[in-house]
């Protein structure tokens, strides 16, 4: 019984289009992350690039630098120049129940947005249709279709459709799409198009005005009731043709009147073994369809291509036609058949006779290559496997192709600024393009061309557009035959319009990196170490965990460190006793009386660097005799000193709040019975008491809010008070209005361009509703809503809720400006009395004109926010839920909202991605400011609940607010392919590899290989371990390897030194291979490094460690997988198809003790440490459970699982009196399996016990078992009495998964109690929640398995996805299904939500 829980998204990026989703202008981007479906829009702004792009512009991970310490804005001494870059902000992002295999943009009738729809293709043969709703600012389903029935795929010998390869395709015309799915099947789904057929035959000078539809309603607009879509059907690509037996790829082609598809296909299939016997095997054959028949007929059949030809791409006018893209060649084909081919590798013509150009002299290598118009032109983008650029130009001779060319773009031009293989690749206009990655950063490309006589010819062209008849010529007139199979009309002014670029060549143009989506992934390896905290003026210190997983392919290899809070960078610490909460001020001298306040300003003061610096630093403090004061500190450059200037008085009791007003003039101290004001130099200038002016009763503030001129005070009876300042800094109270003088339980007052730069009070009334004011008029709020309280996942002005329904308790609610230098946007925050957060964003419909109000229909969508405040006790048994929401303006150039108290938390927001909640490591904080000094640019300043004043900054290249924890890459420009930490001397050894060319060496019994001639060398790993410091992430040692030797697998192992004393040590381990192609078998070797201490280089203090090679053994075969095994300090070593326990002796050589024929190579092997119980598996017979014996020195099969299961990575998970194992399969499954020896299933123990299957839909890499933790008594309460939490405390371990695709996984056991709950809250949000795409996530999840009945595993990121959409009312509901309270549900969410140990 175990849960499953996405800790972070995927960042590999699959799949990417550009459509006008949004609306019919709309410049969208939706991205594809395996299961992630994200839309962005593009935002323009202007930056400073440098004068000449560089390898590695704009590619950097860090976040802008606002300090101007080596950031791109630092300008001090390089020369740069200001251009416009386009920044990819989300819009919205859906966690899918499904793989995604396909983006497709099809144009539709009658759409919501006014835009295209965007079809869906997931890996199980389904279709989804979705569309932009702006009602609820999110995707509409539309549709869904799918083909996975047996009624199809009837062939009992056929593969699973999950094994095939499928690929969606749609007609440039929108009039049909196609999915390829199975072996040989063909769905075709067509689309309703308006007049269809009859919309080119229509004249309005002949046929007079066109007759309304039918299909019109009454009040003019277009019935819904029909369905976009037609009747979709299957077409087996044999009945097409008897020769589709092997089809490779299809696209659907431009300039057809009737939809038609090229395939590439072969009658039997391509083979590199079988290259002389099955060369030029490929057809390309291309069909136009009739939709209403159901029929295809062939128009064109091209044979005799070359066999590794793998891609079509269709080409728009005035190219036309398609291009075949292979791993040796291209070949053009023209809508006659013309083939126009280049040869781009001197294997083209070894491996095929077709005719070619040669242009061999380039050495490319096309497989994995990516290939994209670059923009309108007619020259196409390639992006290469290593990452580098390609132009493709074409040549014309009038409308036909004459030549086909192949340029090299360089590192000058920007032709290395992508560093991996591109998965896809899409134009954004306007000289723009995306490029996914699967294996490094996905990235936002521009171009600028330098050709001064492209802009005459287009002039030209533009001219010659105003009369067409003077650009037709006799190619141009076409017979009524051509006329129904060629669309001319529709692409003429394309045509006119349209350049070859060919003539300014690849030097005219340079490419720039304008913005990227980072990616974690491959995760190939993962370990865990201790957070290094730099403190300034000190040494480092060691606090904390963090995960280090290896990132990227080749050039974009590198290393990520993740941590699961901030750890800041401290730059001053000192004791604040009693503190309590802590204000920075930085004030200005006001102008003297008589000038006016609107003058001209000081331009130097306003441009100065210290215009901003905190000045003074206020602080509330609460004595232990209960006692309250306020103490006031000057700001140094060495820390803080108590001050006592000016007229401030420490004893007038507790500060409230700290603010300025009056441009920054004058300080505000709001005190609990007071508000005083002070100038620039503490001279107190105005008191002002609070007393109700009925009464005279003296009333108490609880909270305040400041937006220059204004301050918005709430008091202890519920009411608000709302000063202004004039312009001389004099304060006095706003005029209320009728409703204003009601109840409300917290405000704020917010300013932005969003709301014209108008103030707005927007107060939480103590019924729970929200009202928004106008500042000039408080008689009626400008936009109202009850219900705020049941956090809905709308709020709109005319909500109306249920008088009997569950509400939430709210204690505090802000308005303010989230996000980043790129965008920043106006989000609500609500705090809950349990300190979980609700985040809701505004948006407008129907949209507001320019002028409108921000309030003008208004409505807020609730920004999912899955992160749930751990539970606290104090000393006493009580739970503290005690904090406060502070508006950070800039920190570290973000917009943020930090939330004080147990559970202290920023709210920061990418551009990129959503608004995330990242915790601040440490623990409690009591209070928090902005601290803005010339040693502390832009940081902050908090209070922690020992009474430690620190103040920090951000840490520097850790970008915050993509996932939710705070990740940092560090780029090595090479592969990492394994990495382990060494506790003892705190750093990390890792294996890297890099492409070296391969020349077959000199052998006695080969003696053809000393004839190679060949210059075209094929390329191997050629690998290197090396040590890193953690403080700055730099080599500090490395060992080279072997020529092709590369790193299988290292790990830091405890192994007995000596066999007299028995002494232990942490010595690295690395196993190796080498690997020289398919003609000479593979070795290995063991090696075992200490590292040891030495004198540092000058000036790199960090390199006093160096690798010392103890031992070095060379096996027969890879050495795969390592790790301990049993008590006395061996380690278990699988070595080709043996696996050894080997032990180091005192004589530095390794003697092998025991070992187990395993008949195939392991890919993992892990052990329970303290234990002789280890699991092997491998990619063909699967798991072994094995037993290692001290006396005598024996392994033993203890079980295996079954027969042809292909292990990728597995681990134990002990829980309770069970022995799980967990096993990731390659089909991007999770098996649980068990060893119950007692069981009459299990055979006495020799087959591993199939409790459950669970489908991740994530490719695995790595499991790591975490240490033991203590779990939080409520997890496992069933009693509904707080006061009684029920079980006490006990032990549990999880198992961390990395994916491929960059995303990290929890695997948590749970007891029988939490099982059953969790397992039946899941069932009700399967049927409560609304799934995007319209997919079923219980089908998803499940696969067919040998259980005996087996429980399944939680979906754990369902639940705590559905618990964070779901409001008050829906969560009292679903505690009511599964019979119990929403706080106990609450506490079995949080216990699977997190890392424990972490």
């Amino acid at each position: 019984m175990q849960s499953y829980t996405e800790l972070t998204p995927p960042t590999a990026v699959n799949h990417a289009i550009n459509l006008p989703l949004l609306g019919p202008k709309a410049n969208n981007l939706v991205v594809a992350k395996t299961s992630l479906l994200q839309i962005f829009e593009l935002k323009t702004i202007t930056t400073e690039v440098e004068g000449t792009p560089n390898e590695d512009t704009g590619l950097s991970l860090q976040r802008t630098n606002t300090n101007g310490d080596g950031g791109f804005l630092d300008g001090e001494y390089s020369l740069q120049r200001l251009e416009s870059t386009t920044k990819l902000v989300l819009t919205s992002e859906y966690a899918l129940s499904g793989t995604i295999i396909g983006l497709q943009a099809v144009k539709i009738l009658n759409s919501k947005s006014g835009g295209d729809a965007l079809l869906v293709a997931f890996k199980d043969a389904k279709l989804s249709l979705v569309e932009w709703d702006p009602q609820s600012h999110s995707i509409s389903t539309i549709s869904i279709h799918f083909y996975e029935g047996e009624e199809l795929v009837n062939n009992p010998w056929a593969p699973d459709i999950g094994r095939c390869h499928s690929y969606l395709a749609v007609d440039p015309s929108s009039r049909c799409a196609a999915l390829k799915f199975g072996v040989r099947h063909l769905a075709i789904l067509p689309f309703r198009q308006a007049g269809d057929d009859l919309v080119e035959d229509y004249d309005p000078e002949l046929d007079g005005p066109r007759e309304e539809s039918p299909a019109k309603a009454a009040n003019g607009e277009e019935s819904s009731h029909e369905t976009p879509y037609g009747t979709s059907f299957v077409l087996p690509l044999t009945a097409m043709d008897p020769a589709l037996t092997h089809p490779i790829h299809i696209a659907f082609l431009y300039e057809y009147r009737e939809p038609t598809f090229g395939i590439l296909s072969a009658s039997r299939a391509p083979s590199n073994a079988l290259i002389y016997e099955r060369r030029d095997t490929l057809t390309y054959n291309v069909f136009t369809l009739d939709i209403e028949q159901k029929a295809s007929t062939t128009i064109l059949s091209v044979s005799g291509l070359p066999y590794d030809l793998h891609q079509v791409v269709a080409l728009p006018l005035p190219v036309g036609g398609s291009l075949l893209v292979g791993s040796n060649v291209l070949v053009h084909v023209d809508q006659a058949g013309k083939t126009t081919g280049v040869a781009v590798n001197e294997f083209a013509k070894s491996s095929s006779a077709f005719a070619m150009t040669d242009q061999s002299d380039l050495r490319l290598r096309l497989e994995g290559s990516t290939i994209q118009q670059l923009g309108e032109s007619t020259d196409m983008l390639v992006v290469l496997d290593n990452g580098e650029f390609a132009l493709l130009t074409f040549k014309m001779d009038g409308r036909s192709i004459s030549g086909v060319s192949v340029h090299k773009i360089g590192a000058g031009k920007g032709g290395t600024v992508v560093k991996a293989m591109a998965s896809c690749a899409a134009n954004l206009g306007r000289n723009r393009m995306f490029i996914g990655s699967e294996d490094g950063d996905s990235v936002v490309l521009g171009w600028t061309r330098k050709a001064p006589q492209l802009s005459r010819k287009r002039s030209h062209a533009e001219m010659l557009a105003g009369d067409v008849d003077l650009d037709l010529d006799e190619d141009d007139i076409m017979d009524d035959g051509d006329d129904d199979l060629y669309d001319t009309g529709a692409t003429l002014s394309r045509t006119t319009s349209a350049t070859s670029s060919a003539a300014a060549g690849p030097d005219a143009l340079t490419f720039r990196v304008h913005d990227c989506l980072p990616n974690l992934g491959p995760m190939k390896d993962i370990t865990i170490g201790r957070t290094l905290q730099i403190k300034k003026g000190s040494s480092s210190t060691t606090s904390g965990h963090e995960i280090v997983a290896s990132t990227g392919r080749g050039r974009a290899g590198g290393i990520a460190v993740i941590n699961m809070g901030i750890n800041p960078v401290v730059l001053q610490q000192s004791s604040l006793q009693f503190a309590q909460a802590v204000w920075s001020v930085h004030t200005k001298k006001q102008p003297p009386r008589g000038f006016a306040a609107g003058g001209n300003d000081d331009s130097e003061a306003t441009l100065s660097a210290d215009a901003e610096y905190g000045k003074y630093l206020i602080a509330s403090r609460t004595k232990d005799d209960g006692s309250e004061d306020s103490v006031i500190y000057q700001i140094t450059p060495t820390g803080i000193a108590q001050c006592d200037n000016g007229d401030f008085e420490s004893d007038a009791g507790a500060t409230v709040e700290v603010g300025t007003i009056a441009g920054g003039t004058r300080i505000v101290q709001v005190l609990r019975s007071e508000i005083k004001c002070f100038g620039s130099e503490l001279e107190l200038a105005q008191i002002l008491p609070m007393e109700d002016e009925a009464t005279g009763a003296e009333l108490k503030v609880l909270a305040a809010s400041f937006c220059d001129p204004y301050v918005l005070l709430i008091r202890d009876d519920s009411s608000v008070v709302v000063l202004e300042a004039d312009k001389n800094g004099d304060i006095d109270e706003v005029p209320r209005g009728t409703w204003i003088s009601k109840q409300w339980l917290s405000g704020c007052i917010y300013k932005s361009p969003e709301t014209n730069d108008t103030p707005l009070v927007c107060l939480l009334s103590a019924q729970g509703g929200l009202a928004i004011f106008d500042i000039s008029n408080f008689d009626e709020p400008v936009w109202q809503t009850e219900g705020l309280n049941l956090l809905p996942s709308m709020i709109t002005k005319d909500f109306v809720s249920r008088r009997a329904a569950a509400r939430e308790t709210l204690t505090e609610l802000v308005v303010a400006d989230i996000g980043d230098h790129v965008s920043k946007t106006p989000y609500l925050v609500v705090r809950t009395g349990s300190d979980d957060l609700a985040i809701y964003q505004p948006f407008h419909h129907p949209p507001r004109s320019q002028g409108d109000s921000f309030t003008t229909n208004l409505q807020w969508r609730k920004v999912l926010q899955p992160r749930l405040a751990p539970y606290y006790e104090d000393a006493s048994g009580h739970s503290e839920h005690h904090s406060a929401l502070r508006v950070l303006h800039n920190i570290s150039g973000y917009s943020a909202i930090f939330q004080a108290g147990p559970s202290p938390s920023f709210i920061l927001k990418e551009a990129s991605n959503s608004p995330k909640v990242v915790p601040l490591a440490g623990g409690r904080v009591k209070g928090l400011s902005s601290f803005h000094t010339a040693q502390c640019d832009r940081g902050f300043a908090y209070v922690d609940a020992e009474g430690d004043f620190r103040v920090c900054r951000l840490p520097d290249a850790y970008r915050l607010g993509d996932s939710g924890w705070p990740t940092r890459k560090i780029d090595f420009g090479e592969q990492v392919d394994g990495l382990a930490y060494h506790d003892a001397q705190e750093c990390y050894a890792i294996g890297t590899c890099m492409k070296a060319n391969y020349k077959l060496p000199e052998d006695d019994y080969h003696h053809e290989w000393g004839r190679e001639d060949t210059t075209f060398l094929p390329q191997t790993d050629q690998g290197m371990l090396k040590l890193l410091h953690p403080g700055n992430w730099s080599v500090i040692d490395a060992f080279p390897l072997e020529p092709s030797e590369v790193v299988m697998t290292i790990k830091t192992l405890t192994l007995e030194v000596s066999e007299e004393t028995h002494k232990r040590k942490p010595l690295i381990a690395v196993g190796t291979a080498v690997i020289c192609g398919e003609d000479l078998p593979t070795k290995g070797a063991l090696y075992i490094f200490d590292v040891v201490s030495v004198v540092p280089e000058p000036e790199r203090p960090e390199t006093n460690r160096k690798l010392k090679l103890i031992v070095r053994e060379e096996v027969k075969g890879a050495v795969t997988a390592l790790c301990e095994i049993g008590t006395q300090g061996f380690m278990l070593a699988a070595q080709g198809q043996k696996a050894m326990v080997r032990g180091l002796k005192e004589d530095d050589t390794i003697l092998p003790t025991a070992f187990i024929d395993t008949q195939c190579y392991v890919s993992v092997a892990k052990s329970l440490k303290g234990t002789g119980m280890a699991i092997m598996g491998d990619l063909v017979k699967g798991l072994w459970f094995v037993g290692y014996t001290e006396e005598p020195y024996k392994m033993i099969l203890f079980g295996k699982t079954r027969s042809k299961m292909e292990v990728v990575t597995a681990e134990f998970l002990p829980y309770e009196k069970q022995l799980n194992i967990i096993i990731a399969d390659a089909d991007r499954n999770i098996h649980i399996m068990q060893f119950d020896p007692d069981h009459p299933r299990s055979l006495s123990g020799q087959r591993l016990l199939h409790k459950s299957t669970f489908h991740t839909g994530h490719f695995p890499t790595t499991m790591t078992l975490l240490p033991d933790h203590q779990i939080s008594p409520t997890h496992t309460s069933t009693s509904t009495d707080a006061a009684h939490p029920g079980p006490q405390s006990q032990q549990q371990q999880q198992v961390l998964i990395s994916n491929m695709s960059g995303s990290l996984a929890l695997l948590t056991p749970l007891d029988e109690q939490a099982y059953r709950r969790l397992s039946a809250l899941q069932t009700h949000l399967f049927s409560a929640l609304d799934s995007a795409c319209g997919l079923n996530p219980r089908a998803y999840r499940s696969v067919e398995s040998e259980g005996f009945g087996s429980r399944g595993v939680i979906d754990g990121g369902l639940l705590i996805r559905g618990w964070a959409s779901l409001g008050a009312r829906a969560r009292a509901e679903a505690g009511g299904k599964v019979g119990v309270e929403s706080w106990v549900l609450r506490g079995d969410l949080e216990g699977i939500s997190k890392v424990q140990e972490l």
